[in-house]
């Protein structure tokens, strides 16, 4: 089988496509025919093998899993013994989380991980990302911290991956949602349900005088020290995105101030807790409450562009590879 490999940490110039062995199912395993696989914001930083803290997960010197992704949308192919769940021909999407890539022709996964059958009013393009953005908005708009009805978000990079979830996500719960993005994406974010959108190029969201109880920086951009100040007095800032200072304020906020700053790493999430989050996910795709935005879709053959894509910092939504067989 063809998959996209990778011996080093580095930019997209370090993906390779090249024929590997084909896995086989084993025990509880299905064996996925790979239909799409998104490139995410993660995959970069993955790839890129930064920070260099997660490299300790990651790999130290090499990445451990040669071939990157961990989000996928397929077909099961073949099944294991003792598969019970799962049929031969079921259309399924989810995530590896550290096990094989998904940027390949095939993959393996247990059938007790995160995964489900793909709903039928979506295509194998729109599942892919789910597990990227959808998941990890809901992870912090509900577990993060419980986003209320009413309660006043900013969504900080509201036009990305993460930005376009959270904006519907927050919608459901009945926020009131201001989204900060580039004036070429105001009309997508509005389109959305956001309530007011902010290009960050002409208004600095910490100097319009409102504060908000929740500010969810999905791009990593900000600071808690920057947005403290817009903050209800037991106002939350979160973000994805992990750096040493975000660290020091959320050990130092969780216990010495009523605002908080708070990270989360929703991949490491107990998987129980994920898949319920995936079938919540799915049932609100099912009654076309949330849907995935696609921005470019590339080739298999496209992949180092693809990845140079999402690189850039441009992209609306998603960005997904479909892997032609």
């Amino acid at each position: 089988m063809r998959a996209v490999t990778q011996q080093r940490y580095g930019g997209p110039e370090v993906l390779e496509i090249k024929e590997v062995l084909k896995p086989s199912p084993q025990g509880n395993e299905l064996l996925i025919r790979v239909h799409a696989a998104p490139i995410t914001a993660a995959g970069s930083f993955m790839r890129a093998g930064t920070p260099y803290l997660g490299r300790l997960v990651l790999g130290l010197f090499s990445p451990k899993s040669t071939t990157p992704g961990v989000c996928f949308s397929g077909e099961v192919e073949a099944v294991g013994k003792d598969v019970e769940m799962f049929a031969i021909g079921d259309p399924v999407f989810g995530e590896t989380l550290f096990h094989q890539g998904t940027q390949a022709q095939y993959v393996c996964v247990r059938e007790d991980e995160v995964i489900a059958t793909k709903p039928a009013n979506i295509t194998h393009a729109e599942a892919a990302p789910v597990c990227d953005g959808l998941l990890t908005s809901m992870n912090f708009l509900n577990h993060v911290t419980a986003l209320k009805t009413g309660q006043r978000i900013l969504i900080i990079g509201a036009s990305g991956s993460l930005g376009t979830a959270a904006v519907q996500i927050a919608v459901e719960k009945g926020a009131q949602i201001t989204g900060v993005c580039s004036s070429s994406n105001v009309d997508l974010v509005n389109s959305l349900g956001a309530h007011d959108v902010i290009d960050y190029k002409k208004t600095d969201f910490t100097k319009n005088g409102l504060t908000y109880d929740v500010i969810f920086d999905t791009v990593g951009k900000s600071s808690f020290n920057e947005c403290k100040k817009v903050l209800t007095e037991h106002g939350v800032y979160m973000s994805p995105v992990l750096n040493f200072q975000l660290l020091c304020h959320s050990v130092w906020t969780s216990k010495w101030s009523k605002k908080k700053a708070k990270f989360s790493a929703t991949g490491i999430q107990p998987k129980q807790e994920l898949k319920k989050m995936l079938y919540q996910i799915k049932e609100l795709i099912m009654d076309e409450k949330l849907q995935n935005v696609i921005d470019r879709k590339y080739t298999f053959d496209q992949v180092m562009e693809a990845h140079a894509y999402v690189d850039s910092g441009r992209k609306q939504g998603n960005v997904v590879l479909l892997i032609k067989h």
